[in-house]
């Protein structure tokens, strides 16, 4: 099972979703792509096994995992500040990849229907969901 986690600006969200990955032993393979270095050398610091930044490294791997997780900017190009390019959005919308977002209530995004968690409930919950699914796979 291979795991794409994306985060941008410190890449604290990240850096909590990879930790919590390599703890359990169902996961496989943990690559971590920031938008920014800072993004990306946190969630290596967290235990991922690859690590890259940028635009074209979420392009290249979103097209070979299994399952991508990060925050709901991932997909709204204009979110993380502007962190995330159209490229970035596309390559993860159109990826066979299984898709697990963490709503975020920022940058101008409003996700109707989801609890008011704090951002350690919400990376948990995603985690969990990973787990599940790579119990499936």
């Amino acid at each position: 099972m291979k795991i794409l986690v994306i985060d941008g600006q410190g890449g604290h969200i990240g850096h909590n979703i990879v930790e919590q990955l390599i703890a359990s032993p169902n996961v496989c393979d943990v690559i971590a792509v920031g938008t920014n270095s800072a993004a990306t050398a946190a969630m290596m610091k967290a235990g991922a096994q690859q690590g890259a930044t940028g635009e074209n490294p979420v392009i290249v791997a979103s097209r070979q995992v299994d399952l991508i997780i990060g925050p709901m900017g991932i997909i709204a190009a204009n979110a993380l500040m502007g962190e995330i390019t159209p490229a970035m959005a596309l390559a993860v919308s159109e990826s066979p990849a299984k898709k697990i977002l963490i709503p975020m209530n920022r940058c101008g995004i409003s996700v109707a229907g989801v609890k008011d968690l704090t951002m350690k409930e919400y990376t948990r919950a995603a985690v969990t969901m990973a787990l599940d699914f790579c119990k499936e796979v």
